[in-house]
């Protein structure tokens, strides 16, 4: 019997080792790589087969392969990525910003849901879900002590089915349910309003399939309230990226046609490459997105006074606007150094529902410098607060990630006594983070971006009408520090 299974074993090595032999022979075809080492392959042969005949239980060799695939593929870099069917599916509605709920944007509170805002015409805004509301029930189950992503697994779900939410309402001091259908939603990645009278501000919360045009339509409705706008501000804090497409967009917005927005460089001849703010770098799928802008708005955004906002959680494509418009002395950059994420990703689809997301290049600005665990370094450093970056230690940028991609050699060990003063500033910070938890929301030190408590954003305008700025008495310019050699 032991002899059978060990017989089968071997054939399905032999299968994998065919299949792989097939991979080698498909990328000899791209012309792109050498062929996969012979040796190395029948290894791996060998290992399926020994797992698959001898392990303790018995193990299904669908799985056995796509671990195989997902361990080699995150062994590379933080960014690169193996999707199966689910994750392949949740990637796809990130970037199209279209999902299956209920529609609004949330947070926590003391372990429960609060409604940060009901998205315009959503579901949730029907059923009169408003800011503040905290859910405390999904369909029966108590939120308390579910994490946020489990709450919004359960308020999604398929087309014209329903969710039971069970809503406490403090201002009015009272609890009831309602009960929604989801539909379709499509998040809204950009707000923008006149703060003060001849300013404006502007959020880009990340870089979706309809930001660039939400991003125009916004500026138009900002322009229509105050045509003579003195100055904006571009808020890009905590934006974790997104599309290399929506970033040239909102860049070309605010510079001269045909100016360099970024470059990238890497291995295949297709990501050696230079982006500039035209439509035919960022409109390659469809109409331009900046059409809606009329002629004057367009004009005046080429001229308006402009403040970027950034801080360690603004990453890729925000770091690329931020980039550009640094170089090319369009925009003072204001906040705190940038996460540091340098790096390209491009989507290789294996089949209908699986695919690999692989770090293929490196972005560059337009004066040639790297992003990668670096970042954009502000013009201006602000904190957050008054009091300082309070929360900054908890913050972990690219530098941080373990095998991120290096500027330097990576021959030496990073510092043993930064890193001891850095985990005693994190732990630190946690302390100070549990006891701002414990404060009514109205008192916590950290307000809502945009509000008239958020201290950044009052520096930034402060810095457009030319008043004094309180800028950060702590904040310094981090390098990276050299990694251990892999």
């Amino acid at each position: 019997m032991g002899y059978k299974f060990k017989v089968m074993g071997w054939v399905s090595a032999g299968v994998l080792a065919g299949a792989l032999a097939t991979v080698s022979i498909q990328t000899i075809a791209r012309g792109s790589l050498e062929p996969l080492p012979l040796e190395e392959l029948q290894q791996l042969a060998a290992v399926f087969g020994i797992i698959k005949t001898e392990y303790v239980e018995p193990v299904d060799e669908k799985k056995l392969i796509t671990d195989a695939i997902s361990g080699m593929v995150s062994s590379l870099d933080p960014h690169s990525q193996y999707f199966d069917k689910k994750s392949y599916k949740e990637f796809r509605e990130g970037t199209t910003g279209r999902f299956v709920g209920v529609g609004i944007e949330i947070t926590q509170e003391d372990g429960l849901v609060k409604v940060v805002s009901p998205i315009e015409g959503s579901p949730a805004d029907r059923a009169g879900l408003k800011t503040g509301d905290l859910i405390t029930r999904i369909d029966g189950t108590a939120v308390k002590g579910l994490s946020l992503s489990d709450a919004v697994k359960r308020m999604r779900g398929q087309p014209n089915t329903q969710v039971t939410l069970t809503v406490f309402r403090k201002d009015e001091n009272r609890s009831f349910t309602v009960t929604i259908t989801r539909e379709e939603i499509k998040a809204q990645s950009v707000k923008a309003r006149v703060v003060e009278p001849g300013y404006g501000w502007v959020r880009v919360s990340q870089f979706q399939d309809q930001t660039a045009e939400d991003f125009a339509r916004k500026l138009e409705e900002l322009y229509r309230q105050d045509p003579r706008l003195k100055g904006l501000v571009l808020d890009l804090r905590n934006d974790p990226g997104g599309l290399l497409d929506a970033a040239i967009a909102i860049s070309a917005a605010f510079l001269p046609e045909n100016a360099v927005v970024v470059s990238t460089n890497g291995q295949l001849p297709e990501s050696r490459a230079v982006f500039k703010a035209s439509p035919e770098f960022y409109a390659r799928r469809g109409p331009d997105p900046l059409r809606v802008l009329s002629a004057n708005t367009r004009a005046a955004l080429r001229t308006v006074p402009l403040i970027v906002l950034v801080n360690e959680g603004s990453a890729s494509a925000s770091e690329i606007v931020a980039g550009a418009l640094q170089d090319h002395k369009r925009a003072v950059i204001m906040g705190s150094q940038t996460f540091g994420k340098g790096s390209v990703q491009t989507v290789r689809p294996l089949g209908p529902d699986t695919a690999i997301k692989l770090t293929t290049a490196r972005y560059y600005t337009p004066s040639g410098r790297t992003i990668q665990a670096k970042g954009i370094v502000p013009d201006v450093m602000v904190d957050e607060t008054p009091e300082g970056n309070l929360f900054a230690a908890l913050r972990l940028r690219e530098a941080d990630l373990e095998k991120h991609l290096s500027t330097t050699n990576g021959t030496e060990n990073p510092d043993p006594a930064v890193e001891r003063e850095r985990e005693a500033a994190r732990e630190a910070a946690r302390k100070k983070l549990e006891e701002e938890a414990k404060k009514p929301a109205a008192e916590r030190k950290i307000p809502e971006f945009g509000s008239p408590q958020d201290f950044q954003l009052q520096q930034a305008l402060h810095k457009l009408k030319g008043l004094p700025v309180v800028t950060s008495k702590t904040q310094t310019e981090r390098t990276e520090e050299a990694q251990p050699a892999k």
